[in-house]
């Protein structure tokens, strides 16, 4: 019986990695800071403690933000498997290769591929809509609980009485503020908060569902799709089904 022979495909370029483990680890930064806040009551929380639990979260926010903007500035500039065409499942080729793959698990053969196989696709998509709903949101959330940007000053200035500086207010003290403005502002606030919570827990559920088909998939396949994240590097048995053209013609 003929040995398989394995061979080094360079895949994720530095740019792709350095988003994804800055993405890893401020997403569980703020999911972490997240479950404390919403548990604040329970926690004994003071109100000075869950304001300066809030800043952080706010700073830990703009980084996931920012490096989510580089993602898509990555998605049309990048490398072959950072572009959107090889990551979301919006190709013309998706429906029979994902019908293709899922034979593939089946019959015990899976196909291999460098970039993300159609379900990692269509995990991807998942993951970004609840990325970039979370970054909106909390960008939102931001400006209305501590009057930071982008929307602050103009929160500032809604709530803000006549005759007080809308810079000089404190997050969290409603002395400061004009009782009716600040009102109709919590009321602009509430969609976005529940929304953000609602988007929390299902964040929650697709990191872990992402989490466990990468562990599954590097159990059965022993193909790198781990340590690809750390070198760029997959190490396949086979000739993967999307290598690129340019490759083949090598």
């Amino acid at each position: 019986m003929q040995q398989a022979k394995f061979v080094v495909h360079r895949v994720w370029d530095r740019g792709i990695r350095w988003f994804h483990w800055i993405n890893v680890v401020s997403v569980l930064a703020l999911l972490g800071i997240g479950l404390v806040i919403y548990n604040g009551k329970a926690l004994g929380i003071s109100g000075d403690a869950k304001i300066w639990l809030k800043e952080l979260h706010v700073w830990i926010g703009y980084v996931f933000a920012l490096n989510l903007l580089w993602r898509v500035v990555q998605g049309f500039r990048g490398s072959h498997f950072a572009r959107w065409r090889a990551t979301l499942p919006f190709s013309r080729d998706f429906l029979p290769e994902l019908r293709a793959h899922l034979g593939s698990l089946r019959s015990g053969k899976p196909r291999h591929y460098l970039g993300h196989n159609p379900l990692g696709r269509l995990m991807v998509l998942v993951l970004f809509l609840l990325l970039f709903a979370q970054a909106i949101t909390g960008l939102v959330l931001a400006g209305t609980d501590l009057y930071y940007p982008p929307l602050g000053s103009w929160i500032a200035q809604w709530v803000a009485p006549a005759g007080v500086e809308p810079a000089s207010l404190v997050p969290g003290n409603k002395s400061m503020v004009d009782a009716t403005a600040w009102a109709e502002m919590r009321e602009f606030r509430s969609p976005f908060i529940s929304l953000h919570i609602l988007v929390f827990f299902a964040l929650l559920g697709a990191v872990s569902l992402h989490v466990a088909g990468v562990v599954i998939t590097e159990i059965k396949q022993r193909v790198g799709i781990i340590s690809a994240m750390f070198t760029g590097e997959k190490v396949l048995p086979e000739q993967p089904v999307d290598i690129p053209e340019a490759s083949l013609e090598k």
